[in-house]
């Protein structure tokens, strides 16, 4: 009787934690989809800011290209960051309460560091599966493959023809290392930021859309280059071959070696950065609050 009590107890406990993921992966794909709003207005923006990482200009000269190309092409790879924006809420948050869960069952590391640790774990997993957007992503956007690749098909079609390396995971490593710190720092520093704004008489959606905020800009700001190092490494088709210390070297003196010119359009990603999450993690935490 009492073996079947404790299994019977373990079953309901092993069901609430499944109910308990269940509910991460569908709040983070709702707050992600509300945001993707933000998304469609911002993307000019995000454009604006690709152009000025990609050849160095300044912002002037980059919004007078984008004028010149039209209405028609100004949204131009698009699709890409829509698609992702929307999955990556779903798996990112689904992802790190998973890893959360495991942590604590194991008891493996210190209860202060599991969050961050299960960012680190989200933020490889979505390395890993979102690369192949955001290289197609790149691609669209730059004006110089307009003519030889106008489409979306024709882009996939001849991406596919190359090795993984240098097709559709080309710039993999920078993109681990910056979306694995980026989730751990989030993730980590995500309740305890909450929790002191709440202390200090924040509301509870306000402390979150503050702490979306800020924990943006602690990330964005030292991984920018690691943006721009991605963005140029993938934007023509046979880019990055002189892998990722040959490119970085490539970058760095196009830069003429300085951080100023490195940090062009860094503040306009990063505002974006702070609107995107700071909504994303209302959003989130408010459904997260209903729902218990």
């Amino acid at each position: 009787m009492g073996g079947d009590a404790h299994r019977s107890q373990g079953a309901a406990l092993e069901s609430a934690d499944s109910w308990v993921r269940f509910h991460s992966f569908l709040h983070g794909g709702t707050s992600s989809l509300i945001s993707t709003l933000t998304t469609v207005i911002t993307f000019p923006l995000y454009k604006t800011v690709f152009r000025q990482q990609l050849h160095s200009t300044a912002v002037r000269k980059a919004v007078a290209q984008l004028l010149s190309e039209g209405p028609v092409k100004l949204y131009r790879g698009v699709l890409p960051p829509l698609l992702m924006r929307s999955l990556n809420g779903t798996l990112l948050f689904g992802l790190q309460d998973t890893f959360l869960q495991q942590l604590r069952l194991w008891d493996c590391a210190p209860s202060a560091a599991r969050p961050a640790l299960a960012g680190l774990g989200a933020g490889v997993l979505e390395a890993v599966l979102f690369t192949p957007f955001e290289r197609v992503q790149n691609v669209l956007q730059n004006s110089r493959n307009d003519s030889s690749l106008p489409t979306l098909r024709s882009i996939l079609c001849k991406l596919v023809l190359r090795p993984l390396a240098s097709g559709y995971y080309t710039a993999f490593l920078p993109i681990l290392v910056r979306n694995a710190l980026g989730s751990s720092l989030y993730f980590g520093l995500k309740d305890p930021v909450s929790e002191t704004l709440r202390a200090c008489g924040c509301s509870p959606v306000a402390s979150s859309f503050i702490t979306g905020v800020l924990n943006s800009v602690v990330i964005s700001l030292p991984l920018y280059p690691l943006s721009v190092l991605v963005a140029n490494m993938q934007a023509q088709v046979d880019g990055g071959r002189g892998g990722v210390k040959g490119s970085w070297q490539q970058l760095w003196d196009a830069r003429q070696r300085r951080l100023a010119l490195l940090y062009r359009g860094g503040s306009l990603v990063i505002f974006r950065s702070c609107i995107t999450w700071g909504i994303t993690t209302a959003i989130y935490d408010q459904l997260k609050r209903h729902s218990r």
